[in-house]
């Protein structure tokens, strides 16, 4: 297969991931923005000059741009895709207040800036929803098959057959759900409630911490406990089931992501598991090769990720202008226009910085960075 081959395999697959994402992130901005009578000037997939758009009826352009990371709805009275204030807000008229996003109320303008991370949580509810009534929901009962010699397991005293119930007093029902806990908590005693024949017990294992790397190259270290599951089972659900353990399955995903970002920042996890664009390519086209089901989940768990992101209470993103509303609330009146851009910048350098952390990371996994020390030394 030549590289231009195996690029389109990964580059294809990767912007029609991320430009379903981009577009449900901010028809979320759009729809609810609309719904509260704001004007929308652009809807763009992408930033930077124009490839091709048209005009609707209410005067919105919709557009591709060149730059397809990411997107953005610039709405009347914005002055930049960032949502900053025109500086001509203050002399508009009385028609044109009515149609602009900085002056409406509080509560309208908190709404239209958290519906973007709430439509890519609904996207993920869907998709899942969708999964678990076709392909069927990943269900495996909490029993243990088998487990490893020398491993937490053996010396926390589980044997096979048993079947844990609860983890530091929390319910479990599936072995995913131990396999979640078990990984978010490397190093760190558990309580686990085991059902052993007739009666309970509760036994404290500590899961070890274990590397491996996955079959996209990307090196992880997780809890293990070396027990195995009695095989792999697939359960239907009917739609009011599947919507409501899929709402279940996006909550778990959101806390384990949140998890493991706390663990970077306090040190107990390593950075290098950051991926950029590069890595979310590589990743997509491989996935898009183990079919749609694979594919589907990839979406899902990518647009939780674009949620949380987005919430992150930095200057740029959407948590920062719901910091900045915060702020208005107990103000009783916005921060001043100079603290406001200030904080844009701020906000800016450190999205850039982040990026620029993840790409790195992505060239040194990708061995880029190797074979271009390799060409000078």
């Amino acid at each position: 297969m030549s590289i231009f081959t195996s690029g389109f395999f990964y580059i294809v697959p990767f912007l029609v991931v991320l430009t379903v994402l981009v577009f449900v992130h901010e028809l979320g901005h759009y729809l609810v923005a609309r719904w509260n009578g704001v004007r929308v000037d652009v809807f763009s997939i992408g930033f930077g000059p124009e490839i091709f758009g048209w005009n609707d009826r209410a005067g919105t352009r919709w557009k591709f741009s060149a730059v397809p990371l990411g997107g953005y709805v610039k709405m009347f009275g914005d002055a930049d895709p960032a949502s900053m204030a025109s500086p001509n807000v203050a002399a508009m008229s009385e028609e044109e207040k009515a149609v602009s996003f900085h002056h409406k109320r509080l509560m309208q303008r908190v709404a239209v800036v958290s519906a973007g991370p709430v439509a890519n949580f609904v996207f993920a509810i869907v998709a899942l929803a969708i999964l678990f009534m076709t392909a069927g929901q990943p269900f495996t009962p909490a029993q243990i098959g088998s487990i490893q010699p020398d491993s937490a397991a053996a010396a926390g005293g589980l044997q096979p057959g048993d079947t844990i119930v609860a983890i530091d007093g929390h319910s479990v029902a599936r072995f995913e759900d131990i396999q979640r806990d078990v990984r978010l908590n490397a190093g760190t005693s558990m309580n686990l409630l085991v059902q052993r024949g007739d009666g309970q017990i509760t036994l404290s294992v500590t899961p070890r911490t274990t590397a491996i790397t996955d079959r996209f190259g990307n090196e992880h270290s997780f809890g293990l406990l070396g027990i195995e599951r009695n095989g792999m089972d697939y359960v239907r659900r009917n739609p009011i089931d599947a919507v409501w353990r899929a709402g279940d399955e996006t909550l778990n995903l959101c806390t384990g992501t949140l998890t493991a970002v706390w663990q970077m920042i306090i040190g107990a996890r390593t950075t290098d598991e950051l991926g950029g664009p590069l890595r979310i390519a590589q990743m997509s086209g491989e996935v898009a090769q183990g079919g749609v089901v694979a594919l589907v989940w990839f979406m899902a768990v990518l647009s939780v990720n674009l949620g949380l992101i987005n919430l992150f209470p930095i200057p740029v993103l959407d948590g920062g202008h719901l910091l900045f509303y915060f702020a208005e609330a107990l103000r009783g009146r916005p921060l001043g226009a100079r603290a406001q851009e200030y904080g844009f910048r701020v906000g800016l350098a450190l999205v850039l910085t982040l990026m620029v952390f993840a790409t790195w990371n992505d060239l040194v996994h990708l061995r880029v960075i190797a074979f271009l020390k390799g060409l000078v030394s």
